[in-house]
């Protein structure tokens, strides 16, 4: 393609108006549900410690103190939402650009955008139904969600046992489903695990209507509750449709003590990994401090939601400009 080309989006105009279509029905969801629509600040002094996430970062020449001040573009909007929530704001959803440090590909624009929503009195079961919701909504899909467990995942389509299994059992499905990296002895159990859940199920779930995977290993818990019920899982789950992970959401964690020390052990991750630790956002850990009240959060991908509804088979058939022509 010649360079001058460059200049055009991506998209259709159909596609285009699908987009502002989708956007109405959203909004009209969550008006007709009392979900109160926010916006908070793309740029943030703290970000995410978790390891398999990087986020952009920026200096800040003009802060109030005369020094330079480090701040990072929104992985999500999580942290300044759960502000708003210990700020008594009741019900909320925003929908805005995400950005993440990560490779353009089919399913993954670095900027990106999000839909997240928080449902003060909502356990994960109750805020799965309203997800589930919506997607028949936007959708028009008429055929019933499926629901399992991690564990059954694993036990249905691999025939291992995620939370009990040795690691010889885990590196062996590996090589047994081609997956043979270097280094794989090095991964974490969660690593590796994340490698057969992405190559050996993600594509035999949700082919017909949307899937949600739930109680995820404790180890994999990022900002949810531990389950009272077993303390092996978290409660924890990701939606799956069509071979598109669409979802990812959360009984919250509402314990700051529990919620510095997850930051921490992140860090630790990171720095055996090589990577660089991250910056706390004590902003949040302050509003946890003041009461976060029981609910449960969900982000959900507006460009894949997008990519399901009008039939795309890459992203940059929904987005104007990717990354490559911005």
């Amino acid at each position: 393609m010649k360079h001058e080309q460059f200049w055009q989006p991506t998209t259709t105009h159909k596609t285009r108006v699908a987009r502002a279509e989708l956007l109405r029905q959203i909004r009209a969801f969550f008006h007709c549900r009392d979900v109160l629509e926010v916006e908070t600040p793309v740029l943030s002094a703290g970000t995410v410690t978790d390891e398999h996430i990087d986020g952009f970062s920026t200096e800040f020449l003009y802060a109030n103190t005369g020094r330079p001040v480090s701040l990072f573009l929104q992985t999500s909007p999580e942290y300044a939402m759960k502000r708003l929530l210990c700020a008594q704001s009741g019900a909320i959803y925003q929908i805005g650009k995400a950005f993440r440090h990560e490779g353009e590909g089919r399913w993954h624009n670095p900027e990106f955008t999000m839909l997240e929503w928080y449902r003060p009195g909502f356990d994960h079961f109750m805020l799965m139904k309203e997800v589930d919701a919506l997607l028949h909504e936007v959708l028009g899909a008429t055929t019933d969600s499926e629901m399992i467990t991690y564990q059954n995942a694993f036990i249905t389509h691999l025939g291992i046992d995620p939370l009990t299994s040795p690691t010889s059992s885990i590196h062996q499905k590996m090589l047994e489903c081609g997956i043979d990296i270097d280094g794989m002895e090095s991964l974490s159990r969660d690593s590796q695990l994340q490698l057969l859940f992405s190559y050996c199920i993600e594509p035999k779930i949700g082919l017909k209507a949307p899937c949600f995977v739930y109680d995820f290993p404790a180890s994999q818990a990022a900002l949810a509750k531990i389950s009272s019920s077993d303390s092996r899982v978290a409660e924890r789950f990701e939606v799956y449709f069509k071979g598109i992970e669409l979802a990812n959401g959360f009984n919250e964690l509402s314990e700051p003590a529990e919620q510095r020390e997850r930051f921490k052990q992140d860090n630790k991750k990171r720095a055996l990994s090589g990577l660089p630790e991250k910056p706390i956002d004590e902003h949040f850990l302050q509003a946890l401090e003041s009461g976060l009240p029981e609910c449960a959060g969900v982000a959900l991908g507006i460009d894949r939601l997008l990519m399901l509804k009008v039939g795309a088979s890459h992203i940059q058939d929904v987005i104007n400009f990717p990354v490559s022509r911005a």
